[in-house]
């Protein structure tokens, strides 16, 4: 099955196909049996993220008088569709997602200041930092988290707890948003929070790894908080409008996950076409009968489909349009797309898909994470349905 470099809904340029080339050929030197191993022994991918923080990769979004790129969402998104069609499949992309999206706080509203002394260290690999939003009672009612940052003069102590922090086993930074007045006290649910990037000083934070279904390059956990002091020079933007700040990076996540689903499900895609071309049953291809051509069909179908959406959604992203409705229907219809493809895949290759050795079942297992989080479909179907159809709020 022959792969276009570029997918479709991306206008050709030469640049976005130096960019698809140029990071495959990182890609390509850490082939399916390394990722399997690191799966197996959940070893963080050290090798994999060194070589796109020396390829200059992690900074893709970041300014230019920082040492990055200066490029939009649309590069961005085309380097995570690459990395998602590659042998890494979404471990892959963990490693490094969280430098696309994470610091576009920072970007925006952070000081010159704090510009120059965290975003170089960001592009060249130095820092690693883990995003603290989640709470196990909160979930994605962002509005009703408990953990607290008191001031005290020229400084906060911050204590709480979050929940699914990726990388937070080697983070040795923390994009953190808390509470600096308690919701009771505020006008809007959405005031009174505040956006931090802290060390990650481990005699103030316990981190407990998470037991997960897939992805086991690349660490969740439960993180505890307790008593760290943090300095107000650490404190992003003005003190209770953190949840706006955070606002800023949902549709550009909600784009590159979109992307990244749209790669992983077409390497299932192409795995599953080669197998159906090879294995012989009754003396024929099984890629000859209808029953596995058609689904796999359908999955291409689906999948370019979907790959309109999240071009769409990343161009207007760039051109400073709304693109809260594309945004978000993206990512359902990707990692929707997406899971049907890997979930064809492992059937097509019958017993053999149930096998590690054959990573159908490795994209399968990783995939489902796209339709569960940042936002579930459930949630996304309940935004279109008020903000688009203009229907009642149902929740």
């Amino acid at each position: 099955m022959e792969r276009s470099i570029l997918p479709a809904g991306v206008e050709p340029t030469a640049d976005r196909l130096q960019i698809a080339e140029s990071v495959q050929k990182v890609c390509d030197q850490y082939d399916d049996d390394f990722w399997l191993k690191k799966d197996q022994n959940k070893e963080f991918p050290e090798e994999f993220h060194a070589a796109m923080a020396e390829s200059g990769w992690l900074g893709i979004t970041m300014p230019t008088e920082y040492g990055g790129a200066g490029l939009g969402v649309i590069e961005a998104a085309l380097m995570m569709h690459t990395v998602g069609r590659s042998a890494g499949a979404f471990a892959a992309c963990s490693t490094i997602h969280i430098n696309l999206f994470g610091p576009h706080a920072i970007i925006k509203h952070g000081s010159s200041e704090q510009k120059s002394r965290w975003i170089p260290r960001l592009i060249s690999g130095a820092d690693k930092v883990a995003f603290g939003v989640t709470e196990p009672d909160a979930g994605l009612d962002t509005t009703s988290i408990k953990t607290r940052a008191i001031r005290h003069g020229a400084e906060y102590e911050i204590s709480g707890s979050k929940v699914w922090m990726s990388t937070a086993q080697r983070a040795n930074k923390m994009l953190l948003v808390t509470r600096t007045t308690p919701i009771d006290e505020c006008a809007k649910s959405t005031d009174g929070m505040t956006l931090f990037y802290v060390d990650l000083d481990r005699t103030h934070v316990e981190v407990q790894e998470i037991e997960k279904m897939g992805r086991g390059a690349v660490d969740s956990n439960s993180v505890f908080i307790d008593g760290l002091v943090v300095s107000e020079a650490d404190r992003i933007g003005s003190e209770g409008d953190g949840f706006r700040m955070l606002l800023d990076t949902l549709n550009p996540e909600r784009i590159l996950i979109a992307a990244e689903a749209i790669g992983i499900g077409q390497r299932a895609l192409a795995k599953a076409v080669s197998y159906a071309g090879e294995r012989k049953v009754f003396g024929r291809p099984i890629g000859q009968n209808q029953s596995i051509q058609h689904p796999l069909a359908e999955s291409w179908m689906a999948l370019e489909a979907a790959s309109l959406m999240v071009w769409r959604a990343a161009k207007l992203y760039d051109e400073q349009k709304p693109c809260g409705a594309e945004a978000n229907a993206a990512k359902f219809l990707a990692a929707d797309a997406a899971y049907e493809a890997c979930d064809k895949a492992v059937r097509v290759h019958g017993g053999f898909g149930y096998a590690k050795e054959y990573h159908v079942e490795r994209y399968l297992r990783e995939i489902m994470i796209a339709r569960i989080a940042p936002v579930s479909r459930e949630l996304i179907m309940c935004y279109i349905a008020e903000k688009v159809l203009g229907l009642p709020r149902s929740y």
